[in-house]
């Protein structure tokens, strides 16, 4: 299908910047140019705010249920027109067609989760200390929301933003990824399709920092949410905190896969080299250093190898397609300069380690052995195609390298002890542990970090805590 020229949503209008501004779109398979979007600038954002700041005044005063109701209309929506928005992600990311189908339809559910657990924000009473005295606790919509969402998964970041956003009554202005802008819009408007309020949603494109500075400081924004890199979390959280805005920060990750001797070797390499080369390893949650137990290493090694051989790289659109390009262009001179490194610092290269031919940004799914802690890539999440592997002895070692990093997002583990994961599920700093299967990410289940991870929650019960605030009201009989 032809891919669009993207347009910004504001107050109920798809329209083009105020400047006649476009920032072009690129297929990372081709590197072609598929389309452009437009681009924001004070007079665009002038508009969203003062959209948003009306539109939450409304938009509070809909009850939990008529928000429900339009929310479910929205998955709905997403969902029958998943076939239409999966090949515009694929041709503006690049990942393949069937993961891109995933997304979207994972997006209707996390929509669905989210409208029925606004329905249960509740609050409480608190006996009293005297008579005729009631104490209540409130929730109450927070305020109109900035969210800003990476390139990896267009709609999957968007859409838990969104959410919990129009779920619990407040209004938000998103600024959706520059390089893949279509498959967000589309969710957006199934939204707006559906009936929630045109100025409850705006959507913006244009420079990072020039948008998040505006955004955050302005004293129409009462919530801050962002997705991506810890250097850049760190500092749109100062800026937030400057302006006591509340954050949820869901930054990076260098998440350990801890596989022990006495689990089934062959299905943990299987089932974690599904999980590293996922979206050609451009996850936050990506297993990175993969740690095996020494009596078992090069059985581990070997499996591994042999599942990394069986990936199919190629366009996305390619039905048998299982690995698509790097995102973008500056993704391939990272890998190769991690990559660079490694084979420097002694790193054993059991297969891949290379660009895939000159057009697109294409990389071999990649092995390496014998790291030591000094490589950049032990240290600096790779977000690519390259897994890591290195030996352990004993649980108390193990922990000790899990933990080593500022990082804390995600962890796995394979185990048949009992006593190994319950250790292992109190020894492991991280937000989310995964033992013995792949469980993250879950609509119904917390998704966030702890340490240089970030705060907050974007997935379970916690996920809607965010936007409400608190309020206590006590009261005497007169």
């Amino acid at each position: 299908m032809s891919y669009p020229n993207v347009l910004l949503h504001i107050n109920g209008e798809w329209r083009g910047a105020r400047s006649g501004k476009t920032i072009p779109v690129l297929n990372p398979a081709t590197e072609e140019v598929i389309g452009t979007v437009a681009h924001a600038e004070t007079a665009d954002l002038d508009e969203a705010l003062a959209a948003a700041d009306a539109g939450f005044k409304a938009w509070k005063k809909v009850s939990a249920f008529d928000r429900y109701k339009v929310m479910r209309k929205a998955a709905d929506l997403v969902r029958a027109r998943a076939d239409m928005i999966a090949p515009l992600m694929t041709q503006e990311q690049g990942k393949p067609l069937v993961e891109a189908k995933m997304e979207t339809l994972a997006a209707a559910d996390i929509i669905d989760w989210f409208a029925e657990e606004a329905r249960r924000a509740y609050g409480r009473v608190i006996p009293a200390r005297a008579e005729g005295v009631y104490q209540l606790v409130i929730k109450e919509p927070i305020g109109p929301v900035a969210a800003f969402t990476p390139w990896n998964f267009p709609i999957n970041q968007v859409v838990r933003k969104l959410s919990g956003a129009v779920a619990t009554g407040c209004s938000i202005i998103v600024k959706a990824p520059e390089e893949t802008p279509a498959s967000p819009a589309e969710l957006i408007r199934c939204f707006l399709d559906a009936g929630v309020p045109a100025n409850v949603i705006s959507l913006v494109y244009g420079v990072p920092a020039e948008i998040s500075e505006y955004l955050i400081a302005h004293p129409v924004i009462r919530k801050v949410t962002f997705t991506g890199s810890t250097p850049v979390g760190k500092l749109l959280a100062g800026l937030a905190g400057k302006h006591m805005k509340r954050v949820t920060m869901e930054l990076g990750g260098h998440a350990p896969a801890i596989v022990f001797d006495d689990a089934d070797i062959n299905a943990a390499a299987k089932t974690l080299a599904a999980a590293k080369f996922r979206n050609a390893g451009q996850v936050c949650v990506s297993p990175t250093r993969f740690l095996v137990q020494e009596s078992k290493y090069e059985q581990f090694v070997d499996s591994f190898v042999a599942a990394a051989k069986t990936m199919k790289v190629g366009n996305g659109m390619d039905p048998t397609t299982t690995m698509g390009p790097l995102a973008h262009d500056r993704r391939v001179p990272w890998v190769e300069g991690l990559m660079a490194d490694a084979r420097q610092k002694g790193g054993k290269v059991h297969t891949g380690g290379e660009r895939i031919g000159n057009k697109g940004y294409f990389y071999e799914p990649t092995v390496i052995t014998g790291l030591g802690k000094d490589a950049r890539m032990m240290n600096e999440e790779p977000f690519g195609p390259v897994a890591m592997i290195s030996p352990f002895k004993a649980l108390d070692d193990v922990l000790e390298e899990a933990n080593r990093l500022p990082y804390g997002l995600a962890s796995y583990a394979f185990t048949k002890s009992a006593k190994t994961a319950n250790a292992l599920g109190n020894g492991i700093e991280s937000g989310m542990v995964t033992i013995n299967h792949l469980g993250l990410a879950l609509p119904e289940v917390p998704f966030g970090g702890m340490k240089d991870s970030g705060y907050g929650s974007e997935g379970g019960s916690e996920a809607i805590e965010a936007y409400l605030n608190t309020k206590f009201v006590t009261q005497a009989g007169i």
